[in-house]
């Protein structure tokens, strides 16, 4: 196809409303503005204009004021506009009225996240996650688009008579796929509560990779694995989770999991249907947080993961137990590059890196590895022969590191967390020396 043959693209519009009094943290309109104008390049339209809107007070029926929709209805008809995105959640009510006044598409942040993730699932996991999260979206929304699926409609006759509206059976419809695509995550999560435990037989501590969407996230996972993880400068570029082996300073494996990107005002619909495939952070060993230090709104993304973090349950660990990689030092002037890297060498939670350039990948491995020592015993252990119970569980719970027969006894060297190694002491008929 050529040039003039290609279909064009869809003319967008994109609006962020600057509420008065509105608390946004640290982040300023025009840096979420073009972290907006970023997410909409991201689904393959022109970005044709972008416009920070004072918002002084917000009109229950249209979200903003008259006069600034009639201006921006004359903006979208000069500019033939297409699509206006809204970078702020709009209730139902709000959408529609404001489709009637600009005349033209309108969605708001949430459906243009989703359309994001949409586009980027592969995994079957990720597309039935994605499509769980459109669904309970648009149930409260019921557009006309999804009227299609009255022919995936069974049983015999009796609900849905003549009597039943077109929205009831949206809504009835909606209700049923949801119902289905949960059963489908819940054979999904399932699985994956298989495999973690696989990975416990082995046992390999699990360190899990966490930040804000584009912090670099995968490139570390590349840098540190060998790997060749889909990497690009673009928003959600990694969707699906990926695991690969690690080799620790020490010589410990540790298993490294790269995991989807958080961004501001997450919808409630993804962490929802995203739960399953999250939880390989809750069960992870070490949480590594990678951050985009060279970002002027580093402060509050930070912040952003944070919150999805506590919102799974997680509070102790964000508060005490995870490790920062102050990440994209290379983008810094050199005078603050080497001041970073001075000042987090001497922080026990965190270090500055390049994982482009490679630049603290030895200390940040250094530091990964000093963690999850500090979560594990090495102990050398005297079983009786006669003790098959304990030697079994030892090798079910523990990393047997090397094992040793005597006439009476096996002796083991086992690397064993906190937890196992309290209950393999009040074990009676066994000989324990603490290595470390």
């Amino acid at each position: 196809m050529t040039e003039e043959e290609s279909p064009l693209k869809q003319q967008v519009f994109v609006v962020h409303p600057d509420v008065k009094d509105k608390n946004i943290a640290s982040r300023d309109s025009i840096s979420r503005l073009e972290e907006t104008v970023g997410l909409a390049s991201a689904i393959d339209v022109d970005v044709v204009l972008h416009e920070v809107v004072k918002v002084r007070k917000i009109v229950a029926a249209t979200f903003l004021g008259k006069g600034t929709s009639e201006r921006l209805a004359n903006t979208v008809k000069e500019h033939e506009i297409d699509l206006v995105v809204f970078d702020g959640h709009l209730s139902p009510v709000q959408q529609r009225n404001l489709e009637k006044v600009l005349d033209c598409k309108v969605i708001d942040r949430t459906a243009l996240i989703l359309e994001i993730f949409g586009d980027r699932a592969q995994t079957r996991e990720g597309v039935l996650q994605v499509e769980l999260a459109h669904l309970t979206y648009q149930k409260s929304r019921l557009v006309r688009s999804w009227t299609h699926l009255e022919r995936q409609r069974g049983g015999f006759g009796f609900v849905g008579g003549p009597g039943e509206t077109q929205i009831e059976i949206d809504r009835r419809l909606i209700s049923e796929r949801i119902s289905k695509l949960k059963r489908e995550l819940e054979t999904v999560k399932r699985t994956r509560e298989l495999h973690r435990k696989s990975r416990k037989k082995i046992p390999y501590p699990v360190v899990a990779l966490v930040g804000y969407t584009n912090a670099g996230k995968s490139t570390l996972f590349n840098r540190l694995t060998n790997s060749d993880v889909y990497v690009e400068d673009l928003l959600f570029a990694t969707l699906d989770p990926t695991m690969r082996e690690l080799e620790l300073p020490s010589g410990r494996s540790v298993i490294l999991s790269d995991t989807v990107g958080f961004i501001s005002d997450l919808p409630t619909e993804l962490i929802a249907a995203f739960r399953a495939t999250l939880e390989e952070v809750v069960e992870a060993d070490v949480i590594l947080h990678v951050r985009d230090i060279s970002h002027k709104d580093s402060e509050a993304q930070k912040e952003d993961v944070e919150n999805v973090l506590k919102s799974l349950g997680m509070e102790n660990t964000v508060d005490k137990g995870m490790l920062e990689a102050l990440n994209k030092i290379d983008l810094l002037e050199e005078q603050n590059k080497i001041k970073m890297l001075q000042n987090s060498a001497k922080n026990d939670r965190k270090r500055a890196i390049s994982a482009l350039a490679g630049d603290g990948i030895d200390e940040l491995l250094c530091l990964i590895d000093d963690k999850i020592s500090q979560a594990y015993k090495l102990v050398t252990i005297q079983v009786p022969y006669h003790d098959g119970a304990t030697i079994a569980w030892l090798y079910q719970h523990g990393e047997v590191v090397a094992s040793e027969e005597t006439e009476t006894h096996v002796r083991l060297q086992v690397r064993l967390e906190g937890a196992d190694f309290e209950r393999v002491k009040r074990r009676e008929g066994i000989i324990i020396d603490v290595k470390s």
